[in-house]
């Protein structure tokens, strides 16, 4: 039985086939649902869990390379709230949100979570 890190077993199965450059999205709750892609959807209900909780949850474990972001985060959000993302990411890749799903179809998976910050999706690349 696991004691620590990430209890989730969808999770851990996800994450342990996640290679050198590989990508995994983690999503707010409105992102579109991709079929071709495994997805792990652990909202519960508004803001639990939320983006930023599973990145906290990720860090020991994972080492992120590259990240990317869609621009209109930036634009929808205030400071404070582009600022706790950026403090817990490597430096971002910031595109245009259509850009940014053409992305998403060669990701290993997906987390779904219950965020609710406008545009709030990122995508991390394995180390």
């Amino acid at each position: 039985m696991l004691r620590t890190g990430i209890l989730n077993p969808h999770i851990n199965s996800l994450l342990s086939r996640v290679r050198h450059t590989n990508t995994l999205v983690i999503a707010d709750r409105g992102f579109p649902y991709w079929p071709m892609i495994e997805t792990v959807d652990i909202s519960l209900v508004d803001n639990i869990p939320t983006v930023t909780d599973v990145l906290l949850a990720l860090r020991p474990n994972f080492i992120v390379g590259k990240c990317w972001m869609a621009r209109e985060f930036q634009e929808m959000n205030d400071a404070a709230t582009v600022a706790r993302f950026t403090s817990l990411l490597p430096p971002i890749g910031w595109e245009p949100h259509i850009d940014f799903k053409k992305r998403v179809p060669h990701a290993i998976g997906l987390i779904r979570t219950a965020e609710t910050i406008q545009y709030a999706n990122v995508i991390l690349e394995s180390a």
